[in-house]
């Protein structure tokens, strides 16, 4: 195995952090404590949202917006193909379809013209099998691709032209700002993930945020085994799932939610550090920052490689010394599974695939240093000088 110099992304844990989780351990309470709505209004005084819903993973809480916004067997959602794939999954566990469209080739969102024209022909946009033409638009789920929102004024415009419902997947963008605007604020429910390479962490958890009362009130039921405000622990208004957060990750959360900005800050300063070197170097290109984006919150550090140079070869040498990268992303689209079940082909979005053919993340995290940006790039420059 290659033993790697540099991890390929590292959580920014405190002492306060790990104390907090100590602290639970030592209760009897591990489950449904004060700590899960201790964390919940972290989200709350961040994004001014009226509710926040946490659960296991940002996976639970697309889930559960889908289930919120009455997405059932067969309706449509427009959506990207430039995803980790729980964007798309979690409309599948409802058998309903992802209609993918396009996306920008700069940023990696999903392109607001193409969600416009599929709103108005969303026919021309089905995938080839797998989709009755009968089936009812019923939502936009745009995703904050590596923490930059997506357009959301142009996609809420379509969305309120249509009279559709907006789940925002910010779960790789949690503190990024939309003209001045948190992300997961801007559609009718937004959706947070806390993987440990993301900008917090809990281990495993997301948290939902919403101001739809009604909507809100459903969620928190169907997270815990579908029990209704009154149900006694035996008793089940709703089919609902074991989506909860355990005490310990909230605990965790929350004290990692009071160093966010700090944590924001550095991972910024890590990206400025890769720009200023990266970008020097013919034939790879750094991200882009939309003007709209008033503040980029970087969960991984993604560049990409003239089409002249080979990624995938790039990525092995790169490996070979001691620099761990990853394709980001593999389209949706062309997974074995979707392929299989809507026939989905190459050449069907060909920007996605563009991307996904030349784009690589390379170590990132807020802990790193200077130095260890120094290293990695260099590394990047001699091969890519070799190319």
């Amino acid at each position: 195995m290659t033993q790697y110099k540099i991890p390929m992304s590292s959580p920014d844990l405190t002492d306060a952090d790990r104390q907090a989780v100590i602290e639970v351990i030592n209760t009897p309470n591990l489950s449904m404590g004060k700590w899960t709505p201790a964390f919940e209004k972290t989200f709350c005084d961040l994004t001014g949202a009226k509710h926040a819903i946490s659960v296991n993973s940002g996976t639970a809480g697309l889930h559960l917006c889908v289930r919120a916004a009455g997405i059932g067997a067969g309706d449509l959602v427009i959506t990207t193909p430039f995803s980790f794939v729980a964007s798309s999954n979690a409309l599948l566990f409802e058998n309903a379809i992802p209609v993918f469209v396009d996306i920008d080739p700069k940023t990696g969102n999903i392109n607001p013209e193409l969600v416009a024209d599929a709103a108005r022909n969303i026919e021309k946009f089905l995938p080839r099998k797998g989709a009755d033409k009968s089936g009812k638009l019923k939502a936009i789920l745009p995703v904050d691709v590596f923490g930059q929102p997506a357009d959301m004024d142009a996609i809420n415009a379509v969305a309120k032209e249509h009279g559709l419902k907006v789940i925002e997947d910010s779960c790789e963008a949690l503190g990024a700002t939309y003209k001045g605007k948190q992300a997961g604020t801007l559609g009718d429910f937004g959706v947070f993930a806390f993987y440990p390479n993301k900008q917090i962490t809990t281990g495993e958890g997301g948290v939902i945020i919403t101001s739809d009362d009604q909507a809100a009130h459903f969620m928190r039921a169907l997270r815990n085994q579908g029990r209704a405000p009154g149900d006694t622990w035996l008793q089940h208004t709703h089919l609902g799932y074991n989506y909860r957060i355990d005490e310990m990750s909230a605990a965790m959360g929350a004290s990692q939610m009071t160093r966010l900005d700090e944590i924001l800050t550095k991972r910024n300063q890590v990206a400025a550090w890769y720009e200023a070197r990266l970008s020097e170097i013919p034939g790879v290109e750094t991200p882009y920052i939309e003007s709209f984006t008033t503040r980029m919150s970087w969960f991984v550090y993604v560049i990409r490689f003239d089409k002249r140079i080979n990624r995938d070869e790039m990525a092995k040498k790169l490996d070979a010394r001691g620099i761990p990268v990853r394709p980001y992303f593999l389209p949706i689209h062309l997974q074995p599974y979707m392929v299989e079940r809507f026939g989905y082909k190459e050449g069907d979005f060909p920007v996605t695939e563009d991307l996904g053919q030349r784009g690589l993340a390379i170590p990132f995290s807020g802990i790193m240093t200077e130095d260890q940006v120094d290293y990695v790039s260099n590394i990047i420059r001699e091969e890519v000088m070799k190319a």
